[in-house]
């Protein structure tokens, strides 16, 4: 989606209507438009219709899950960033979401101003990725073809020596976040810690 046509609309998908009513009120009131979905199974039809700026869903939904609803969008492809909500966060629920294609997952209960603001830096930050082609340029090394988009972005905050907090700072996500796809990224790239991934990639690219 070209920044001319930029959705001004916020989806969100919790089976608790409390929630719901809470996130609408602030999200209007911030500017955006709302539309809710008490299921992840009516999202999925109105997602094949139109994309918002940016998805926030509840993980436990009846019926349909949360990551199930996101397998069934290929959320890695959707165009828009998917925030998983949670009341009880744990990392191989962090892993799954980021592995299902989440970008962020937050925990409830979470203050009201700052979920507002929180979407509207990720929203800001998933568009400046997608207009800018810098990141991937800094990871230009064999071996680059297994991450994702947003593991090479993390990779360029690794590289120059970001910490989890910095480079969720700098990617508008939480330093758990971080965290998971660093995890990722070792494993993709048989490093045993960060020195020896930071040695991996710069070795590789110096040979270039």
């Amino acid at each position: 989606m070209s920044a001319q046509a930029r959705s001004d609309e916020i989806f969100i998908v919790d089976d608790d209507p409390t929630v719901n009513e809470l996130l609408s009120s602030l999200f209007r009131a911030a500017g955006y438009r709302v539309t809710c979905f008490k299921d992840g199974e009516s999202f999925a039809a109105a997602a094949k219709q139109r994309q918002p700026a940016c998805l926030l869903m509840d993980v436990w939904m009846p019926g349909r899950s949360g990551l199930e609803t996101l397998r069934e969008i290929d959320a890695m492809s959707y165009a828009a960033p998917i925030i998983i909500m949670t009341g009880h966060a744990t990392i191989p629920m962090a892993i799954e979401a980021i592995k299902s294609g989440a970008f962020d997952l937050v925990e409830k209960p979470f203050d009201p101003m700052t979920i507002v603001g929180r979407v509207r830096e990720l929203i800001e930050t998933w568009h400046l990725r997608r207009e800018s082609h810098r990141s991937a340029q800094a990871t230009a090394f064999p071996g680059v073809e297994r991450l994702t988009q947003r593991e090479r972005e993390v990779l360029a905050e690794i590289t120059a020596a970001a910490s989890n907090k910095e480079a969720g700072r700098h990617l508008g996500l939480s330093p758990r976040t971080i965290e998971v796809h660093r995890a990722h990224i070792m494993m993709k790239l048989g490093a045993k810690n960060t020195a020896d991934l930071v040695r991996l990639v710069l070795n590789k690219r110096s040979v270039n």
